[in-house]
């Protein structure tokens, strides 16, 4: 991995090792950018169609953590942690994501908000130990419909709670 700076490692990641998922939701970058960063918000769309969130903790910082249990459909329990590694906004977030912290199959994730005129691209980059990881994700866990998803919740939620007038 590159230790030019914090985040290189994605960016030079080989593609085999990745998923990109993206979406335009229409609203400003700000607060789609909150809906990523109060866990009021996370509670209320984070995850695939059907699935919740209970937090155990939440501390939005760089280096700071969330432990959450994400609740399937089927009734299963999904233990669940992330490590911020970087915040920059309302630009950028940086972090890692397993099961449980030192989780040595943990994969990394940069998402970017850029303005889109009135609304707001956001795109989550993950790259994984290994292919084989990845491809994991992919079948086993249906990780790109379920970023997909995810994001249509987002940009769902985020349409609820804009401001009256925010998308003219």
């Amino acid at each position: 991995m590159s230790a030019t700076r914090r985040g290189a490692p994605v960016r030079d990641a080989p593609a085999d090792r990745e998923i990109v998922i993206s979406r335009v939701i229409d609203a400003p970058r700000e607060l789609v950018f909150e809906a990523f960063t109060e866990v009021r918000h996370l509670s209320q769309w984070w995850g695939p169609e059907g699935f919740t969130t209970t937090t155990q903790s939440f501390e939005f910082r760089d280096g700071g953590e969330w432990d959450f249990v994400m609740h399937g459909p089927d009734g299963t329990d999904y233990t669940e942690w992330i490590s911020w590694t970087e915040i920059a906004p309302p630009e950028r977030i940086a972090l890692r994501h397993g099961e449980v912290r030192g989780d040595p199959n943990a994969f990394e994730s940069v998402l970017t908000f850029e303005p889109d005129g009135a609304a707001t691209r956001v795109e989550m980059r993950t790259v994984f130990p290994t292919r084989e990881l990845r491809d994991e994700a992919v079948e086993r866990y249906h990780a790109v419909e379920g970023g997909q998803q995810t994001l249509s919740k987002l940009a769902a939620y985020v349409s609820e709670i804009a401001p009256e007038g925010a998308e003219d």
